[in-house]
């Protein structure tokens, strides 16, 4: 039998990334959840993630895990262990797949998946329509008060965008959610950190506002943030946000944290993509800066790097040639 893991990969509008199998594949034409095969002395969460990563140059987070589906081809027999994941990253790069399409979960049903995607198909349908119905039936958060224990189980069980949406809204007039949030994100639990800072990214998209007065000392933590999720999170709200709003002596801060995340060969590619955005946002405030974000955005394009964060960088380099016109 052979173990193979796949990704129900979710993208801020909560739709699902399908893949489009090739000619000489052994289902032409198929789609399917994109993953792989299981090698030898890995874990099955490291599995998925390099398999992403090879297969589409795309960075994902695990959200969830569901029931392994075992089936049956004929001429092979598969155990297929499906994960669900988000991602930041809008572009896949197809490097072994004929195609690609993003599906919102009531058009799933119609794409032609293979036999087995169907039924990962399903009991993600079956998952993400039980949690509406129940969020739609629950009273809202500031009803009743932010109990601890109850915040941390929802929030380490949360597996739907919806229901990070929902949450996000509610904190908007529960002062007491947003400061759980905030203090969860600095969490050494690394799962319920990264969990909450996501949500806080959410809270600080529809209430940008609520944030203000936490930035300098967001800006100062970077450093000391083990947990890269958590810290592509921040990096998500500070580049989002007017940076006017923290002092010259965090605007360096940073600048230095960036810096050291795009110069780094072990950053990630959202972290390194963030980062570049921060900088350059800087770079209107301080010109000076343009030319060291192109030097570090050229080193970048040198070193072989992901598609997608080379993608960005030229995207950035288009805007950095407008300041040095200005």
């Amino acid at each position: 039998m052979i173990i193979v893991t796949c990704a129900i990969i979710r993208n801020e509008d909560n739709e699902v990334l399908v893949v489009q199998r090739g000619e000489k594949t052994d289902h032409p034409f198929k789609w399917e959840f994109p993953g792989g095969k299981l090698q030898d002395g890995e874990t099955e969460e490291e599995c998925i993630i390099r398999e992403i990563m090879e297969e589409l140059s795309m960075e994902v987070v695990i959200c969830g895990k569901f029931e392994t589906v075992v089936h049956d081809y004929g001429h092979k027999k598969i155990k297929l262990i499906p994960f669900i994941c988000d991602t930041l990253d809008e572009l896949p790069v197809l490097l072994e797949h004929e195609d690609f399409k993003w599906v919102s979960s009531e058009n799933l049903g119609s794409v032609d998946l293979c036999e087995a995607d169907v039924l990962i198909a399903g009991r993600y349908l079956e998952i993400t329509g039980k949690q509406t119905h129940k969020k739609e039936s629950e009273p809202e958060a500031d009803q009743s008060p932010v109990i601890d224990k109850e915040l941390r189980k929802m929030i380490n069980n949360m597996m739907s965008m919806k229901e990070a949406e929902w949450l996000a809204a509610s904190t908007g007039e529960n002062p007491a959610l947003f400061q759980k949030l905030l203090d969860y994100s600095y969490s050494t639990d690394k799962k319920l950190a990264f969990r909450a800072s996501w949500i806080l990214s959410k809270v600080c998209d529809k209430f940008p506002e609520l944030i203000y007065p936490h930035l300098e000392k967001i800006t100062e933590e970077l450093d000391g943030i083990d947990n890269e999720s958590t810290q592509r999170s921040f990096l998500r709200i500070l580049s989002l946000t007017d940076l006017q709003k923290i002092s010259e002596r965090h605007h360096g801060i940073l600048a230095d944290h960036c810096f050291k995340a795009l110069n780094s060969g072990f950053s990630a590619i959202a972290i390194k993509a963030y980062s570049m955005e921060i900088i350059y946002k800087l770079a209107l405030i301080y010109p000076g800066l343009a030319n060291e974000l192109a030097a570090s955005i050229n080193m970048l394009q040198g070193e072989n790097s992901a598609a997608g964060i080379v993608a960005r960088g030229r995207m950035i380099m288009k805007r950095i040639a407008e300041i040095s016109k200005s």
